[in-house]
């Protein structure tokens, strides 16, 4: 009896001991009805699978993943496109900006192959254009990277190309300078005046020799406890006509509060006077410099007149200006506040009709007729060096009632005679009897008048001896006094002394004491005569002045250096205030005052990116 089924699991390939050879194993052999029902299953998953909405979600979520994958890697590749291409664009920035310094000594193009090279990056330069020539440099440079791309390629895009592209430029080009430089009398100490001159020097020559012609203007504005302005200057302004002995302004606190001067406002003045010392140079000039070294003969008038003591306004002249720093000299009070206040104003258009008179009177280029320019042209920088070695000291002025009309002191210039008037004689104090008659105090002999020496006659008692009797060999024995009166004509002619006249020759100090001391006492005349005629701005006023006009000069837009040169601590807090920022400040001793020069004129030669 055959068995079918038997057979085929036996045959030749079984492989089984008892069976056919090559026969398979039956725990091995396919289970064809069970293959049927699993086949059968699956196409009928499948086929369910098609009909089931969860199966078209799945599909999506699919794509979605894709999309995502794809937008990050893009994401992915623009990052490192926009890291080389802004490692690129930094080191072509910073290559230019050295290669168009004007200190620099090197061709402008191996200065930027140098900086490419050094950063890995020498081989994308793709073009290079320097443009120069006096006073100016520009380099523009552009380059390009090829930025290979990972994710992107899947649309098409194998690399992107990242570009760079800058412009550097040096240039001085419309400079306006106002130096303000300190020269009191500490300045003497320490060799500061000369370090000062030698500093201030180099500072011209560096300007000059970096800027076109007519685009570098420098005002130089020296200060001590006033500034004084040239003839042609202070003519343009309206100020008060007491006298024309010097030409200094006195402000009010109200005028430190803005940059500008109106020219059409009334300015008051400063009297010519002397507060600190005793002299008298009436009879040959009004009070100057006789001597430091003289001690009496001293004067120190608290505005001066003469050349290396006034503004030097807007110049390039390198010969002017450097003539015109040598020929400084110190001495006074300090007044940062005056100073600055100038400085600051020769930078205002509010004084450009005044550069106007003065390019009239040949004193200022016509190249500066449009100078000071406006804030806001954009075509040129105006920039303001403060200097000193102080800080702000007292400024003294005349009192109203003292700075015009009569005084009560006369003059005889023939003869060098003072008398002084003191009212009518109440107290017979030449002893004729008379009270309602005009009395004179003459200090060249102490004696009181009824009359200013030289405008009279007055009997004069005069006592000599005469011999009575003689001796033989001719020898006077015996002497009696003759006193006789005469009337003396008295020879010139004395006219009264206006205030302005009398402090202009005459210090405040040699008033009291030769004129009123020796009759009225010494306290009472220095307080009459002297504490009652001047007043002074304390220095803590001025300190509000000077930040105050600092404030003014910076809203402007000027930028302020200042140099605190040894100066005292007040001083340098000042200082600190008034610069544009701390690192416009400069604290500095000795021949340091060079280097401060110097780093402002590099400052002033900014290096600015244009695109």
């Amino acid at each position: 009896m055959s068995r079918p089924a038997q057979s085929l699991l036996t045959g030749p390939f079984s492989g089984h001991d008892g069976d056919p050879a090559g026969a398979v194993p039956r725990d091995r052999a396919p289970d064809w009805g069970r293959a049927r029902h699993r086949n059968g299953r699956i196409g009928r998953r499948l086929a369910d699978f098609s009909r089931d909405e969860e199966g078209t979600l799945l599909v999506f979520g699919i794509f979605a993943f894709l999309i995502i994958l794809m937008v990050a890697g893009v994401g992915i590749d623009l990052m490192r496109f926009e890291r080389d291409r802004a490692t690129l664009q930094y080191t072509l920035d910073r290559a230019a900006l050295a290669a168009a310094d004007l200190d620099q000594t090197r061709p402008p193009r191996d200065v930027v192959l140098d900086y490419l090279r050094k950063a890995g990056l020498a081989g994308y330069l793709t073009g290079l254009t320097v443009d120069e020539g006096l006073g100016y440099r520009t380099v523009s440079a552009t380059a390009a990277i090829d930025v290979p791309t990972q994710f992107m390629r899947m649309t098409g895009v194998d690399v992107l190309r990242a570009p760079a592209a800058t412009t550097a430029e040096e240039r001085i080009d419309g400079v306006e300078i106002s130096l303000v430089l300190d020269v009191s009398g500490s300045m003497n100490w320490n060799r500061r005046l000369r370090n000062l001159k030698i500093a201030a020097k180099d500072f011209v020559d560096t300007m000059i020799d970096n800027s076109p012609d007519g685009n570098l203007s420098i005002s130089i504005i020296p200060y001590a406890t006033q500034v004084s302005l040239p003839d042609e200057m202070i003519a343009q302004f309206n100020v008060s006509a007491e006298h024309a002995y010097s030409n200094c302004v006195n402000f009010v606190s109200a005028d430190f509060r803005s940059a500008a001067i109106d020219t059409a406002a009334p300015l008051r003045r400063t009297m010519h006077f002397d507060p600190w010392y005793r002299f008298d140079g009436r009879g040959s000039s009004p009070m100057e410099l006789i001597g430091m070294d003289r001690g009496y003969d001293s004067s120190l008038p608290v505005c001066e007149a003469m050349p290396n003591r006034e503004i030097l306004p807007l110049s390039r002249d390198r010969t002017a200006l450097k003539a015109y720093i040598d020929n400084l000299w110190a001495r006074g009070n300090t007044s940062i506040d005056v100073g600055m206040k100038w400085g600051t104003a020769l930078l205002d258009p509010s004084l450009r009709g005044v550069v106007g008179g003065l390019i009239g009177a040949g004193k200022v280029s016509s190249a500066f007729a449009d100078r000071p320019t406006d804030y806001d042209a954009g075509t040129t920088l105006k920039v303001i060096v403060l200097m000193t070695d102080g800080q702000n000291t007292s400024q003294y002025y005349i009192n109203d009632g003292y700075r015009s009309g009569e005084s009560n002191i006369w003059w005889n210039a023939q003869e060098g005679k003072y008398s002084v008037y003191t009212g009518l004689d109440d107290d017979d104090r030449d002893r004729d009897g008379i009270y309602e008659e005009p009395m004179f105090y003459w200090p060249f002999d102490g004696t009181w008048r009824d009359h200013a020496y030289g405008n009279g006659t007055y009997e004069e008692t005069r006592t000599e001896r005469v011999c009575r009797s003689y001796r033989r060999n001719g020898s006077c024995r015996r002497y009696r006094t003759v006193r006789t009166t005469v009337t003396v004509n008295e020879p010139g002619q004395a006219r009264v002394l206006s205030y302005p006249d009398l402090w202009a020759y005459t210090t405040m100090r040699r008033v009291v004491e030769k004129f009123y001391s020796p009759w009225m006492g010494s306290s009472r005349a220095w307080n009459d005569w002297y504490y009652a005629v001047r007043s002074y701005v304390p220095s803590s006023t001025k300190d509000a002045r000077t930040r105050s006009i600092c404030n003014a000069a910076k809203a402007n837009g000027t930028i302020v250096f200042t140099i605190g040169f040894e100066a005292p601590e007040r001083g340098k807090a000042v200082l600190r205030d008034c610069a544009s920022s701390d690192s416009h400040f400069f604290d500095v001793r000795g021949l340091e005052i060079a280097d401060a020069f110097r780093s402002i004129a590099s400052s002033i030669r900014k290096l600015r990116l244009t695109q």
